[in-house]
């Protein structure tokens, strides 16, 4: 089962110095029957204006993950991380019982666009996790690479839920094929241009809910760059 979300209909904010759309409930956006996907709970497409960003702030039993498109965003936390990462570049941290930390956008002409997701953790008070991972433009280029994945994953990047997330910059007129296993589902976001996903026409922005189905097949219509989550059914 495909479910399309156009952008049109997913929750806004701006706040002068930041503009988000978000997937699911947050902030002052509040809908009901939009809390979350599985275990999947948030999904800001952020973009943060020049010399701005967010402050201290705490989190507690979450697991954040930003995946960053434009700009940089340099990250401080209650751990003594600091760090300034770039375009396809990833940041995690799974908070555990507690952390705090702050991101900014501290280029004085640029925008930052980066996509800020929170997945809920197995368990509470699970261990802190921090890290980040490099990935280059040629890991990603018309293949799926897998960014994140649980402890007994593939990916560079563990946290503690069981999740995948893969993304992919994928040239106009390729096609890439992702198989489904039982009693999991997946939670598509075309970041960049268009593509159809089992023949259903994605633009940027817009994302998808993938239940019951045993593959998707990614056809990019112009130049795409996408991001998506596999997880066990809710």
């Amino acid at each position: 089962m495909l479910k399309k979300l156009l952008k049109e209909n997913m929750g806004t904010s701006n706040l002068g110095w930041l503009e988000s759309r978000f997937h699911f409930s947050f902030a002052e956006y509040r809908n009901p029957n939009n809390i979350n996907f599985g275990v999947l709970r948030v999904i800001n497409d952020d973009i943060i204006h020049p010399d701005s960003g967010f402050g201290t702030h705490p989190h507690a039993n979450m697991e954040i993950i930003s995946y960053v498109i434009d700009g940089e965003i340099t990250h401080k936390d209650s751990m003594g991380n600091e760090e300034t990462l770039k375009r396809g570049e990833v940041q995690y941290l799974s908070a555990g019982d507690g952390i705090y930390h702050s991101e900014y956008n501290l280029n004085k002409t640029k925008d930052l666009r980066l996509l800020q997701i929170w997945i809920i953790p197995p368990k509470s008070s699970l261990p802190r996790l921090y890290g980040s991972k490099r990935y280059l433009e040629e890991e990603r280029k018309n293949k799926l690479l897998n960014i994140v994945s649980s402890q007994e994953g593939d990916a560079e990047i563990k946290i503690h839920q069981d999740v995948n997330f893969y993304v992919s910059e994928l040239e106009k007129d390729k096609t890439l094929e992702y198989k489904i296993h039982k009693n999991r589902q997946v939670y598509f976001v075309q970041i960049e241009g268009t593509s159809t996903i089992n023949n259903v026409e994605l633009n940027h922005g817009d994302a998808m809910e993938i239940t019951k189905e045993n593959e998707i097949t990614i056809n990019a219509i112009s130049n795409s760059h996408f991001l998506f989550i596999e997880m066990k059914e809710a």
